[in-house]
Protein backbone atom coordinates (compact mmCIF):
# COMPACT_ATOMS: atom_id res chain seq x y z
CA UNK A 1 0.00 0.00 0.00
CA UNK A 2 2.84 2.43 1.06
CA UNK A 3 4.14 1.87 -2.97
CA UNK A 4 1.14 2.48 -4.51
CA UNK A 5 1.05 5.69 -2.52
CA UNK A 6 4.49 6.84 -3.29
CA UNK A 7 3.86 6.05 -7.16
CA UNK A 8 0.70 8.60 -6.71
CA UNK A 9 2.82 11.52 -5.50
CA UNK A 10 5.43 10.80 -7.64
CA UNK A 11 3.78 11.56 -10.77
CA UNK A 12 1.67 14.79 -9.01
CA UNK A 13 3.98 17.48 -9.73
CA UNK A 14 3.32 20.54 -8.38
CA UNK A 15 5.76 22.16 -10.66
CA UNK A 16 7.06 20.27 -13.99
CA UNK A 17 10.17 18.08 -14.16
CA UNK A 18 11.93 20.87 -15.94
CA UNK A 19 11.11 23.08 -13.65
CA UNK A 20 11.97 21.34 -10.84
CA UNK A 21 14.28 18.52 -11.19
CA UNK A 22 18.08 19.00 -12.19
CA UNK A 23 21.36 18.59 -9.96
CA UNK A 24 20.13 21.70 -7.62
CA UNK A 25 16.28 20.97 -7.74
CA UNK A 26 16.84 24.29 -10.19
CA UNK A 27 14.95 22.51 -13.63
CA UNK A 28 16.40 20.71 -16.35
CA UNK A 29 20.06 22.35 -17.60
CA UNK A 30 19.11 21.21 -20.62
CA UNK A 31 15.78 22.32 -20.96
CA UNK A 32 15.69 25.46 -23.75
CA UNK A 33 11.64 25.68 -23.35
CA UNK A 34 10.74 29.77 -22.25
CA UNK A 35 7.88 30.49 -19.69
CA UNK A 36 5.61 32.64 -20.92
CA UNK A 37 7.09 35.35 -17.87
CA UNK A 38 10.75 34.92 -19.77
CA UNK A 39 9.45 35.60 -23.24
CA UNK A 40 7.26 38.81 -22.32
CA UNK A 41 9.70 40.08 -19.28
CA UNK A 42 13.27 39.08 -19.10
CA UNK A 43 14.27 38.85 -22.16
CA UNK A 44 13.00 41.66 -23.36
CA UNK A 45 15.13 43.51 -20.21
CA UNK A 46 18.20 41.55 -21.32
CA UNK A 47 17.31 43.14 -25.27
CA UNK A 48 16.76 46.36 -23.92
CA UNK A 49 20.05 46.80 -21.54
CA UNK A 50 21.82 45.42 -24.79
CA UNK A 51 20.49 47.28 -27.25
CA UNK A 52 21.42 50.16 -24.97
CA UNK A 53 24.81 49.40 -24.33
CA UNK A 54 25.94 47.73 -27.98
CA UNK A 55 23.51 48.88 -30.52
CA UNK A 56 22.35 52.35 -29.62
CA UNK A 57 25.27 53.56 -27.25
CA UNK A 58 26.06 56.72 -29.05
CA UNK A 59 22.46 57.66 -28.92
CA UNK A 60 21.84 56.93 -25.52
CA UNK A 61 24.95 58.73 -24.78
CA UNK A 62 23.89 61.90 -27.05
CA UNK A 63 20.06 61.89 -25.36
CA UNK A 64 22.13 62.16 -21.79
CA UNK A 65 23.89 64.51 -22.47
CA UNK A 66 21.64 66.62 -24.06
CA UNK A 67 19.27 65.98 -21.06
CA UNK A 68 21.89 66.49 -18.47
CA UNK A 69 22.76 70.01 -20.22
CA UNK A 70 19.16 71.02 -20.81
CA UNK A 71 17.66 69.88 -16.87
CA UNK A 72 14.37 71.18 -17.19
CA UNK A 73 13.77 71.99 -21.10
CA UNK A 74 14.66 68.75 -21.48
CA UNK A 75 11.19 67.61 -23.42
CA UNK A 76 11.76 70.40 -25.77
CA UNK A 77 14.87 70.52 -26.44
CA UNK A 78 15.93 67.13 -26.66
CA UNK A 79 12.79 65.60 -28.88
CA UNK A 80 14.94 65.44 -32.07
CA UNK A 81 17.44 63.50 -29.64
CA UNK A 82 14.84 60.89 -27.97
CA UNK A 83 12.91 60.33 -31.41
CA UNK A 84 16.40 58.82 -32.79
CA UNK A 85 17.18 57.19 -29.92
CA UNK A 86 13.65 55.49 -30.16
CA UNK A 87 14.13 54.63 -33.95
CA UNK A 88 17.36 52.84 -33.10
CA UNK A 89 15.90 50.96 -30.09
CA UNK A 90 12.82 49.93 -31.91
CA UNK A 91 15.22 48.51 -35.11
CA UNK A 92 16.76 46.88 -32.95
CA UNK A 93 14.16 45.58 -30.89
CA UNK A 94 13.02 44.46 -34.55
CA UNK A 95 15.87 42.47 -35.38
CA UNK A 96 15.37 39.22 -35.63
CA UNK A 97 18.71 38.11 -35.21
CA UNK A 98 19.11 40.12 -32.02
CA UNK A 99 16.27 38.22 -30.58
CA UNK A 100 17.30 35.55 -31.08
CA UNK A 101 21.15 36.15 -30.00
CA UNK A 102 19.80 37.76 -26.61
CA UNK A 103 17.27 34.64 -26.38
CA UNK A 104 20.19 32.04 -26.30
CA UNK A 105 22.23 34.18 -24.57
CA UNK A 106 18.93 34.07 -21.94
CA UNK A 107 19.00 30.51 -22.28
CA UNK A 108 22.14 29.84 -21.71
CA UNK A 109 22.46 32.12 -18.40
CA UNK A 110 19.40 30.21 -17.28
CA UNK A 111 21.04 26.58 -18.31
CA UNK A 112 24.29 27.91 -16.87
CA UNK A 113 22.25 28.95 -13.32
CA UNK A 114 20.34 25.51 -13.04
CA UNK A 115 23.91 23.44 -13.49
CA UNK A 116 25.64 25.29 -10.89
CA UNK A 117 23.49 26.55 -8.99
CA UNK A 118 25.86 30.24 -9.23
CA UNK A 119 23.61 33.32 -10.03
CA UNK A 120 25.54 35.07 -12.93
CA UNK A 121 25.52 38.50 -10.61
CA UNK A 122 27.75 36.43 -8.24
CA UNK A 123 29.99 34.59 -10.90
CA UNK A 124 30.89 38.20 -11.82
CA UNK A 125 31.36 39.66 -8.50
CA UNK A 126 33.88 36.11 -7.52
CA UNK A 127 36.31 37.03 -10.75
Amino acid sequence: MDSTLKNESEENYVLSKTLGGGPHGLGDPDDRTLRKAEKEILIPQKMKSKAKKEKCAEEVQNFGQCAKNNGLLMPFKCRDIAKSMEQCLAAAYADPVFVEKCTNEYLDERSDYRRTGIKIKNKKAET
